[in-house]
């Protein structure tokens, strides 16, 4: 599963790139947005599925001292090269280690959905022992789709998650949700996500 995502996002960064800059009505600058305020300057924040970059590291790189995380190495590459101001590890979120109380916020934006639902549990475990008293952690979830492997954009990518209940219990044994949306874009289809930010 986790070779299917390395491979798929390897083969498809720059597609990925593109594909993304066409949706009009992604609703991450809005919530990044909510999360900025939420941050004093120069805070530490660490990405979980950072991509290739842009536009979410980019965009947090401009006040805070941020960490991204992919399992991609093209990925990380390109990241490396569209935001040289944030420091970036090819790694994978599920096993990846970091210091108890490292990081003021923790973002997660369409990526733990690659990974297995009966792994998600434990990653949010070790996201709030990542935290610092009173930091956040905002994610876009997915809304149930058992695990799978499917074609997408031209490659085979794994999906899986939770129910927004489901989510939203699993959260809540480790944080305060403080927000918590259904929000539906188009991908051109619609897709919808769980949108939660959540405070240690």
């Amino acid at each position: 599963m986790k070779e299917v995502v390395e491979s798929g996002y390897d083969a498809i960064a720059r597609t990925y790139l593109e594909w993304s800059a066409e949706i009009r009505d992604d609703p991450r600058a809005h919530y990044l947005g909510v999360l900025d305020q939420e941050l004093a300057n120069n805070a530490d924040v660490l990405e979980l599925g950072c991509g290739a970059g842009v536009p979410s590291t980019r965009r947090l790189a401009e006040r805070h001292n941020v960490t991204g995380v992919d399992l991609s190495r093209k990925q990380v590459e390109l990241a490396g090269e569209n935001v040289p101001n944030a420091r970036f590890v090819k790694a994978d979120m599920s096993v990846v280690g970091f210091e108890e109380h490292s990081f003021d916020a923790v973002v997660a934006l369409y990526s733990i959905l690659h990974l297995p639902r009966a792994e998600q549990p434990g990653l949010f475990g070790r996201i709030a022992r990542w935290l610092r008293p009173g930091g956040v952690f905002l994610a876009s979830l997915g809304t149930g789709t058992p695990d799978t492997t499917e074609r997408w954009l031209g490659v085979d990518m794994f999906f899986g998650s939770n129910t927004p209940e489901r989510n939203r219990e699993l959260l809540e044994e480790h944080f305060t949700v403080e927000v918590d949306d259904l929000v539906t874009m188009h991908e051109p289809g619609p897709a919808t996500f769980q949108w939660v930010l959540s405070r240690r």
